[in-house]
């Protein structure tokens, strides 16, 4: 992400054996078996976690099953502010299940289904709570179906205010972080419980409808037109994205790959236009550095809406507000962006407290790329921070900033700071053989802070808890970085 403000993831019973021992001298044995079996331990059914566990947000996503994939299905005329929609949730349980909870906000559910039975449901606010006909076994595949509908709302959050669904002049767009999904589609609401997505989006003819991944093509009937994508590779709920409205589309391909790039209709062709088109290129770049691009698609999406006032990594397409581009051409938020595609999205984070392996690596993907661009060098913008920034930047520990400051500068600049100190320590050699290695090594999976140290200490053979430590978690401004 990045604000208009910002310097630009049973018991089975055991067979028992054992030998009959004799009594005592000139004594008959005592008769019995020479072998028993234990019966299977009774299993115990209970209702998944209403949460999956966060410290930061105890109340997003769920516990006791894995999401593999979501099939979602919408239909929204923006003229009456409508949406309805059914949504197919392919799952295992990973705990013997009696009940589970999707998260869900201010849709009215008709019917749920699991395993093509009718299952009861009910709401606890923002928690959609099924109890299927029969139990889920652990280890056991499952699908439940949901159907629903109504005038979808935003959500309120404690850190950006607005995000989910949001209804525009001419469509909508679904959007937002730390939290927006549940607001058109019911969901297990948190990074660390990642799957691929099939979406179609039917809207009013005259409308696009763009969401994450590869374009599978669309259809029209009845004044009606559906759009469909698919994302095959392992998602984060908040990264999935709607924007319905007019726009002018780009297609084209790369590298085999498509790409899909669409600009409100509400600006003028120009810089918006010329920076997204420069989207194949910034990739190419950041290739070249973290490793293979790891999605199947390419693409952007320029908005105007004043209530969206950032960028957003959206997986394959990210969404960016017109905003960044009124003063001219803007490939840094491009960079910004693509650069999570790597590390935010491929490499998706398990526990909010780290977005710091977000947006630190994103801000200094930003450096690289206007050091390639010939603007400044990465060296440069280091110390103008480590010079420059306020005090709240070093009293705010970007590895523990707290719900309050989880988009705060100091997640975004001193997280960068902390990468490229990261660099002087342990030379360039190491230092871009551990961005390629972290993001082969976790590709398609959930990572945390303590995985990274460990991984650069391992590929650097260095001892670093000293450096991350006063980077990550001291509330002064570190000691500037020597090579050592």
């Amino acid at each position: 992400m990045t604000l208009w403000r910002r310097v630009g993831r049973a018991g089975i019973g055991l067979l028992l054996t054992g030998a009959l021992g004799l009594s005592g001298c000139g004594s008959a044995p005592e008769p019995g078996p020479t072998s028993t079996t234990a019966s299977p331990a009774p299993r115990t059914f209970k209702p998944g976690a209403a949460g999956a566990g966060d410290e930061y947000f105890p109340t997003y996503g769920n516990g006791g099953y894995d999401v593999g994939q979501y099939t979602v299905k919408v239909r929204y005329d923006p003229a009456t502010d409508r949406l309805s929609g059914t949504t197919t949730v392919r799952a295992a349980a990973t705990t013997d299940l009696s009940a589970f909870n999707l998260d869900l906000a201010g849709l009215t559910v008709r019917l749920v289904t699991v395993d093509g039975a009718p299952a009861k449901h009910t709401r606890k606010g923002d928690e959609l709570v099924i109890t299927p006909a029969s139990n889920l076994i652990a280890g056991n595949g499952f699908v439940a179906e949901i159907a629903y509908g109504g005038e979808p709302e935003p959500l309120r959050n404690e850190v950006l205010g607005l995000g989910g669904f949001l209804h525009t002049d001419d469509g909508a767009v679904a959007l937002g972080q730390p939290e927006s999904a549940s607001t058109w589609f019911p969901v297990n609401d948190h990074p660390s419980d990642k799957a691929t997505y099939d979406v179609e989006i039917t809207v009013p003819d005259g409308l696009t409808a763009v969401s994450n991944g590869v374009p599978a093509g669309k259809t029209s009937a009845d004044g009606w037109t559906t759009w469909t994508w698919a994302e095959r590779s392992p998602m984060a709920s908040y990264l999935s994205m709607v924007v319905i409205g007019k726009f002018r589309l780009t297609r084209g391909e790369h590298k085999g790959r498509p790409v899909f790039h669409a600009v409100t209709t509400e600006l003028p062709v120009g810089a918006a236009d010329r920076s997204i088109a420069d989207t194949v290129r910034v990739a190419d770049y950041l290739e070249s550095v973290f490793g293979p691009y790891p999605f199947e698609s390419y693409g952007g999406v320029v908005i105007s809406d004043d209530r969206i006032r950032y960028a957003l990594e959206t997986q394959s397409r990210p969404v960016y507000s017109a905003g960044f581009f009124r003063q001219g051409e803007n490939t840094g938020v491009v960079a910004h962006e693509l650069a999570h595609q790597w590390f935010g999205n491929s490499v998706a984070l398990t526990k909010w407290q780290d977005i710091w392996l977000n947006e630190g690596l994103a801000t200094y993907a930003e450096w690289l790329w206007a050091e390639h661009d010939g603007r400044r060098t990465a060296q440069q913008a280091f110390d103008t921070r480590y010079a420059g920034s306020p005090s709240g930047v070093w009293r705010t520990p970007p590895g523990k900033p707290g719900v309050a400051n989880l988009f705060s500068e100091s997640v975004y600049q001193r997280g960068g700071m902390t990468v490229h100190a990261l660099r002087v320590t342990v030379g360039d050699k190491a230092f871009f053989e551990i961005l390629k290695t972290w993001a082969a090594r976790k590709r398609d999976g959930n990572a945390t802070t303590a995985e990274f140290v460990a991984l650069a200490e391992r590929v650097s053979g260095e001892q670093l808890d000293e450096l991350f430590d006063a980077w990550l978690y001291g509330t002064e401004r570190p000691a500037r970085p020597e090579p050592r």
